[in-house]
């Protein structure tokens, strides 16, 4: 009997501490992870847009892009714009900061996403494949003096490359917004914006901000030189 008392008294205390253990292991496992998600978002994101307010050779970058954008508008052409997913959103945002307005009322400026008609994008992959459901829009619609503004965070998808390379043969100024990890877009583009980081969505948040800089520039520009006419 007191052996058999002693191993079932092992065999709890087997469990108990096997037990433990996951405890523990779950514990350390969730202390790795923050206990207040958005302020470390928030605290991560203002962090990375300092790094991009004192980063000199990203904002001539943006006023070089602010520069071609007008240079274009002036002379009558458009701003074309791509990006895949949330970048897709973006770009329909920016499109509408310029077609639109960004804070006051003036004349509209020339600018499409090509995000946005879903016959024409399924229609062109469906026939010619995924890779080219903006590079042909581009070839349609692109003309010489036109801006390609191409978003992607990772400065990989095929079809932002595809695009950017169909823009060149056809004399658009090519321009880029990507991550850290995107820096070989630069042979593609004419400008390239690189955002301090290669956390997605903080990519996102970066150029996005930038872009709104980029076009209350473009806006007060256009507005002063029409005051003048």
């Amino acid at each position: 009997m007191l052996a058999l008392a002693q191993a079932r008294g092992d065999h709890y205390q087997g469990h108990a501490f096997a037990a433990w253990t996951v405890f523990l292991s779950q514990e350390s496992s969730e202390s790795k992870e923050p206990k207040d998600p958005i302020g470390a978002h928030l605290k991560h994101s203002l962090a990375a847009l300092e790094r991009a307010n004192s980063d000199r050779a990203l904002l001539a970058t943006a006023h070089a892009i602010a520069d071609v954008i007008i240079d274009a508008l002036r002379s009558g052409n458009k701003i074309l714009l791509v990006g895949n997913g949330g970048s897709a959103a973006d770009a329909q945002h920016i499109a509408a900061e310029i077609i639109g307005r960004y804070k006051q009322d003036r004349a509209a400026c020339a600018a499409v996403a090509l995000t946005t008609d879903t016959s024409a994008l399924t229609a062109i992959a469906n026939d010619y494949g995924f890779e080219q459901v903006f590079a042909r829009q581009v070839e349609g619609l692109g003309r010489r003096g036109d801006v390609l503004l191409a978003l992607t965070t990772s400065g990989r998808s095929p079809n932002i490359l595809a695009a950017l390379r169909q823009a060149r043969e056809r004399g658009l100024v090519t321009v880029g917004f990507t991550g850290s990890k995107g820096k070989t877009l630069a042979a593609l583009c004419d400008h390239l914006l690189v955002a301090p980081t290669d956390d997605t969505p903080v990519v996102q948040q970066i150029y996005l901000t930038v872009a709104h800089g980029i076009c209350d520039q473009v806006e007060q520009t256009m507005m002063r030189e029409a005051a003048k006419k």
